[in-house]
């Protein structure tokens, strides 16, 4: 099956990262800015509103809490984890916090699940509680699947001893943060209810994508099971050059590596609006439908800034291009 076929009745939609990590890194914890934006997004017709979760590596506030605060200040908006270190709870936990914050988004949520950011930081993150580095993606397809049979009652418990259900009938949409190795796309054909990638080449996305489909298809899944997700970080500006110089600040400061090195692996676009929607555009001919955009600035106000220009300029240009 094509690109074209199995994403063509697809909708393309387009979410927002809050600044959890970018808040923590100017020494700013409070939440009523987060809550702020998260109204802002919702207001501007954002799909989808995701934040974060980094205990030491990139220390934030914690992902479950800041989403049940937003859930209860918007109405319509998907909340999602971009993403969810699952491996640093342990699963019964996991499974409990999740279907908490499914109720409390009343159905919105989607857990994008990661197996940890492979760099040192990452780790040491592991280390300090207690959890092995090595076998941490075996750990992570184990844990969806004992979610799924707790959300399901299948953990063998009665009634009154199982923790709540998510308000979605057998839990949340789960998805699998990933890259496009041979491993991670067989795991997402198999386990996972969608894939979430931030590939720097469009081309690359369209091969990995083509080979999700095949892989389902062998599975007995259909290719219409699995959502095609992208993780995108952008900087917006009428001056190419000084976007570009404001992404390799904001790379140095996140990640403590250059723009140059984060978009050998990741997916960076800066410019006007309409050069970043062509550049998205690419990822949407190759089969991204939901796409997550981090906006690429640690200035409050140049993030709000962005986040109304996202919305009302690159959105509409991105869908006239599709």
């Amino acid at each position: 099956m094509s690109t074209e076929e199995h994403t063509a009745e697809r909708r393309l939609r387009v979410g927002v990262l809050l600044p959890t990590r970018e808040a923590a890194i100017n020494g700013d914890h409070a939440v009523a800015p987060l809550l702020d934006f998260a109204r802002e997004a919702e207001r501007l017709g954002y799909d989808s509103l995701w934040t974060g979760d980094s205990l030491l590596a990139r220390p934030r506030l914690d992902p479950v809490v800041v989403l049940a605060a937003a859930a209860a200040v918007t109405t319509r908006i998907t909340l999602g984890t971009a993403a969810y270190t699952a491996a640093l709870r342990h699963p019964l936990l996991g499974a409990h916090q999740l279907a908490s914050l499914d109720r409390a988004a009343a159905g919105r949520l989607v857990a994008a699940l990661g197996a940890g950011f492979p760099v040192p930081e990452t780790e040491a993150e592991f280390a300090a509680v207690g959890v092995p580095y090595a076998g941490r993606f075996r750990r992570l397809d184990e844990t969806v699947r004992r979610w799924r049979e707790t959300w399901r009652g299948e953990n063998g418990a009665d009634e009154a001893a199982r923790p709540p259900s998510p308000a979605t009938p057998g839990g949340p949409p789960l998805w699998l943060a990933g890259s496009d190795t041979p491993r991670v796309l067989a795991r997402t054909a198999e386990l996972y209810d969608g894939w979430l990638p931030f590939l720097p080449e469009a081309a690359a996305y369209a091969r990995a994508w083509e080979r999700i489909g095949q892989l389902a298809a062998e599975r007995g899944r259909s290719p219409g099971d699995i959502a095609p997700g992208l993780y995108a970080t952008l900087a917006i500006g009428p001056d190419r050059a000084a976007a570009r110089k404001e992404l390799d600040a904001y790379t140095q400061a996140y990640y403590g590596r250059s723009l140059e090195e984060m978009a050998r692996f990741q997916a960076y676009g800066y410019g006007s609006a309409a050069e970043c929607a062509d550049w998205l555009g690419e990822y949407v001919r190759a089969g991204a439908r939901h796409i997550i955009v981090r906006i690429g600035s640690l200035d409050p106000a140049a993030q709000r800034e962005q986040l109304a220009e996202v919305a009302e300029e690159l959105v509409p240009a991105l869908h006239a291009g599709t």
